[in-house]
Formats: structure tokens, C-alpha cells, sequence
């Protein structure tokens, strides 16, 4: 990788982080205008019964933070994106500031056009919960119901699948220590959509301050670290503008929060993220760099079934992390070891996808 690769992947993500840290006052204006609030504390679990200890842990009900933060990551790298390819077409031809343009048909089209279509549809989830524009919703948590966005996420999985099979002709994955692997057309496609409704639930890790954001730092840094091993400069310049933008989301997240991501920060990296996998060929790497995310999901999957079918809790209360603040851990502690764990696991998917 040359000088001038290089300063075309870092230039984009330094001015996101400016972007980004530019437009937070406004968007904190119109989210406390608006008084876009979080849910409420939760009172019930997900299968409808009482949450005792969930609604001691976030007794916060008087507590007037919004949610919708999130607008400050996927604004940003819209922003970023319009800004450089404005600048790719006044520059130079061959000159470093041309190269500045990270939106391109073959590589990062896709992953920003669903960064895009998540965070729209987390935002019309998120405002659906807010009594300014509130009309109802079945989900316990409010907003959408489960089964809504699911649908929604399923679609965008099904086009993506479609994309890579029809279109860019994909029909292997790389496997650590073996090379790449041939499958069917149907088998990758069935890949492409399950691990896309995987990340999507692996969001349920939001719900500490700072907790998402420092994850999906690590993994959106890890990938695009891969991207750069495989010469993919343009996949690589997307992750590090979107690792800049939660960034400077995280600048205002940091406790005590002036927001929280929800859904329109979090389904939008999912969905990116999923497509991001495929792209970089980095699925067998995912279980390793996305470790918490799916430590996340599975502890409410596993808390959800001890209860049915054992009648008693595994953990004191689902997703883990809530377990932890359970135990007595603050939330500073739980945030910063889950940052650890998410840049040793980033590292070492990174290791893998180099032997």
C-alpha cells in the first residue's frame, strides 16, 4: 500500500470525525426540541412477563436523555461521502485529493446504500416511541414490532443475497488454515441472509453507555483492516469514515450520555456490517471479531429457553451485560471490558484472516 492509499483512507476519516462532531449541537437541539426520549424503563422481558430486575437496574423513567444518537453516525458518513466525491470531481486526475472518494459501484455501493436503509428504518422505529409522533406499537420494548423489522431486515438479505450471487457472481468463502471453499448459489445466498438477521439481533448489545459504540468500533476497525490486507481500498476507507463517525458519536456518549444510538444507529451499521462480511470475504471470521455481539444475542436465546423449558434463569437478567450490572459491576467497568474483549477479538480475526 503506497503513501498516497494510505492518505486517502485516513483524510475521509479524520474529516467524518469532524463532520460528526460539528453536527451533534444541532441534532441535540432537534432530538431534545422534539423530545425524542428513550423507551421507557423496562417492565416486562421480552416473552411478556415482569422484569424485576431489569427495572431496577434502569429505574430512570424522569430521566430525560433522547435516543436517535445514532443520526450523528450514518449522517456523518453520508455527509463525509457527498463532501469527498464532490471533491473527486474537481480534483486533479491522479492527484491524492481524487482518490479521497470512497462510494464506488463495485465495493462499497451496496454496504452504504443498507447503512442508509437501516438507518431510515431504525429512525422510523425509534420515532414510532415518541409521544410527538407516536401511533401505536405491539413491540414489548415499543416501536415496530419484532416481527416488522425482522421482515424489513429479511428483505434487504434477500436483495443482498441476490446481489452477490446474480450479480458480482459470489459463490465461495475463505476458511482459516484451508483457503477458499466453493459453495452452492442457494447455500451462499442462505448464508448471506441468516448472518444478516444475526448481526441485526447481535443489537441488542445496546443498552449501556458507550457499550455498542466501542464494539462496533472494534469491528468495523478490524474489517477494515482486512479490506486494506485484501486490497480493497474503497470497502477499507468506508469502515475507518464509519469508525471516525462512532467516534464522535462516543465523544458525546461517554457517560453521563447527551443520547443513545437505539435503532437508528444500530440497525444501520448491522445491516452495513453484514454486507461488509461478504465483501471482504470475512465470514469465517466474523464469530471471532463479532464475538460479543453474538455472546449478546445468545444469552438472551439462552435465557429465553431456560425459562421455558427449565423454569428458572440462567443469568440474573438478558443480554449479558445487564447480568453483569447485576452483579454490582458499574457501568464504566462493563463498557471498558467490553472494549478490551472487542480489540483483542478484533486482532485476532485479523490474525486469522493472514495465515
Amino acid at each position: 500500500m503506497t503513501t498516497a492509499t494510505l492518505a486517502s483512507i485516513l483524510a475521509p476519516a479524520i474529516t467524518t470525525f469532524i463532520i460528526g462532531i460539528l453536527i451533534t449541537p444541532t441534532i441535540t437541539d432537534l432530538l431534545y426540541k422534539y423530545k425524542i426520549w428513550k423507551k421507557s424503563s423496562v417492565i416486562k422481558s421480552i416473552d411478556g412477563k415482569e422484569a424485576t430486575i431489569s427495572a431496577a437496574l434502569h429505574n430512570d423513567t424522569n430521566v430525560k436523555v433522547p435516543r436517535m444518537g445514532g443520526l450523528v453516525v450514518w449522517l456523518s458518513v453520508f455527509l463525509s461521502a457527498i463532501l469527498f466525491y464532490t471533491i473527486s470531481k474537481f480534483a486533479t486526475p491522479g492527484s491524492i485529493s481524487s482518490k479521497f472518494d470512497f462510494i464506488s459501484r463495485s465495493q462499497t455501493w451496496l454496504p452504504f446504500v443498507a447503512l442508509l436503509f437501516g438507518g431510515v428504518l431504525g429512525a422510523i422505529d425509534d420515532l414510532s416511541v415518541v409521544e410527538f409522533f407516536k401511533k401505536g406499537g405491539s413491540y414489548v420494548g415499543g416501536g415496530l414490532s419484532l416481527k416488522v423489522r425482522l421482515f424489513f431486515v429479511f428483505l434487504i438479505g434477500l436483495f443482498t443475497a441476490y446481489w452477490f450471487v446474480v450479480k458480482l457472481d459470489m459463490h465461495s468463502i475463505m476458511i482459516p488454515f484451508i483457503g477458499s471453499v466453493i459453495v452452492s448459489p442457494i447455500f451462499y445466498g442462505a448464508l448471506v441472509v441468516i448472518t444478516m438477521l444475526a448481526i441485526f439481533a447481535g443489537g441488542v448489545i445496546d443498552g449501556v453507555d458507550g457499550l455498542s459504540g466501542g464494539v462496533m468500533t472494534a469491528i468495523f476497525s478490524a474489517y477494515g483492516v482486512i479490506a486494506i490486507i485484501r486490497d480493497q481500498f474503497d470497502i477499507a476507507k468506508l469502515c475507518f469514515v464509519i469508525v471516525s463517525a462512532i467516534l464522535a458519536f462516543l465523544w458525546f456518549n461517554i457517560p453521563p450520555a447527551k443520547f443513545y444510538m437505539s435503532e437508528t444507529g444500530m440497525i444501520a451499521l448491522s445491516l452495513c456490517l453484514s454486507v461488509i462480511v461478504f465483501m471482504v470475504d470475512g465470514l469465517a471470521y466474523l464469530p471471532v471479531i463479532g464475538l460479543l455481539l453474538f455472546v449478546t444475542v445468545g444469552s438472551v436465546i439462552l435465557q429465553l429457553l431456560s425459562k421455558k423449558f427449565r423454569g428458572k434463569k440462567i443469568f440474573l437478567v438478558a443480554p449479558i451485560h445487564h447480568h453483569f450490572e447485576a452483579l454490582g459491576w458499574p457501568n464504566y467497568k462493563v463498557t471498558m471490558r467490553y472494549w478490551i474483549i472487542a480489540f483483542i477479538c478484533a486482532m485476532l480475526g485479523i490474525l486469522l484472516s493472514i495465515v
